[in-house]
């Protein structure tokens, strides 16, 4: 007999899971897009330009070669393992064992798998906020409890090794370092991803460092690389990388991790029984990137620079909004309490939530909500792309809250 109750046919764990905030704020967008609307979304981050044409290219020949049309090791690809090793110690000094490296299914499958690895049910993990919407929920699917510790506008959307500290438990097991920062666009300095690092490694705790974005900074800033800072924790590191972001190569779904080899071990074996290997074309795709011209990095990275100024210097005209110069990605992350009871056609928020429902009605444009990464009374805006679009879209909240 069933000992089921109603409501049940999910499990828990799934059940308690939600979509992604910010893949649901774009999908809404195309929606409106595709029924008429005129909507300007600033929802995903995703590059609006396409991918460089020799990537393509070597997808291209990748198709017609019979080899990539059968299964190759769950591991990855060994010339695309070698390349990421390659580009690793060019980027950021990192010496890294090829056979250390897990090319996994984009970003995501390697952030969860990272967790997975080394997460046992009950364990802890210090998240830094405002944290990219995802890092929970994997801790959570993991039987892991985050532990969010928040900044605020002024630190720059940084937290301090007190911070962290004050958030260490007995059951704390790992703490979790993007950087530069989805949501804000925070950038850690080589001292201050230092002073993380050395505390994690007298606490005798786990770091996961998501560098997906590590290409990408400005104004000079230079991200710290916890590896090179603090080479000693090379035994409790797990590194979270990918070509997305980089190369404007999000629908190639190629990330990769790489750490000590009994975690890479577990989470290969995990891969092994879940997707094994990544499609082989866009590991092709991956590899050609990595190992082709690097100019359309810089000029990708100089677009994303003038949007950046373009993008924070409009906002600031808002009253009522604030925002720190983000230092990397291609994320603005204003406050907008000060917009909260604001009349706007007879009707005013209370929330971030409630405010770009608002703003979506009155004023076709798409934002993500604070709540998606953490308190409310702030916005993920993502300037990947066009100026056009940028330009407009931001006229439009400036006309709103004139």
């Amino acid at each position: 007999m069933s000992t089921s109750t109603p409501g049940s046919r999910v499990s828990s764990r799934l059940a308690a899971i939600s979509e992604s905030a910010t893949l649901a704020v774009d999908a809404k967008a195309k929606a409106l897009r595709a029924a008429g609307r005129p909507v300007i979304g600033f929802g995903a981050g995703e590059p609006d330009f396409p991918t460089p044409d020799f990537i393509v290219e070597a997808a291209i020949a990748a198709c017609r070669d019979p080899k990539n049309h059968k299964y190759t090791p769950a591991k990855g690809l060994p010339e695309l393992r070698e390349a990421i090793a390659a580009k690793t110690l060019r980027d950021s000094g990192n010496v890294v064992d090829p056979n250390n490296i897990l090319v996994t299914n984009g970003g995501k499958q390697a952030t969860y798998q990272a967790f997975a690895a080394i997460i046992d049910e009950g364990d802890e993990v210090i998240l830094p906020g405002p944290y990219w919407t995802t890092y929970p929920e994997a801790i959570r699917l993991c039987g892991g409890i985050p532990v969010p510790v928040f900044a605020t506008v002024d630190s720059h959307y940084k937290v301090s090794v007190e911070e962290l500290e004050a958030a260490r438990t007995a059951q704390t097991k790992a703490v979790l370092l993007c950087s530069p920062s989805n949501p804000t666009g925070a950038v850690y300095s080589p001292e201050e991803v230092t002073q993380i690092g050395r505390w994690a490694h007298e606490c005798g705790i786990w770091v996961i460092t998501d560098e997906i974005y590590e290409n990408l900074t400005y104004d000079g800033a230079r991200a710290g690389y916890v590896l090179q800072e603090v080479p000693e924790l090379a035994d409790r590191t797990l590194v979270l990388n990918g070509v997305a972001k980089t190369y404007s190569m999000t629908g190639w779904r190629v990330g990769w991790m790489y750490g000590p080899a009994d975690a890479i071990k577990a989470a290969t074996n995990m891969q092994s029984h879940t997707t094994s290997n990544v499609a082989n074309v866009s590991q092709r795709a991956a590899l050609a990137a990595l190992t082709g011209p690097q100019d359309v990095v810089d000029q990708m990275r100089d677009a994303f620079a003038r949007r950046r100024r373009i993008i924070v210097d409009m906002l600031r005209e808002i009253d009522g909004v604030s925002l720190p110069d983000p230092a990397g990605a291609f994320y603005v992350y204003p406050d907008v309490s000060g917009l909260f009871g604001r009349d706007i056609n007879g009707r005013s928020a209370r929330t971030s939530i409630e405010l770009a429902s608002l703003i979506l009605e009155e004023a076709d444009v798409a934002l993500v909500p604070g709540e998606a990464f953490g308190p409310s009374g702030y916005f993920r805006l993502s300037y990947a792309l066009g100026d056009d679009d940028i330009v407009e879209g931001i006229n439009r909240l400036q006309r709103l809250f004139a």
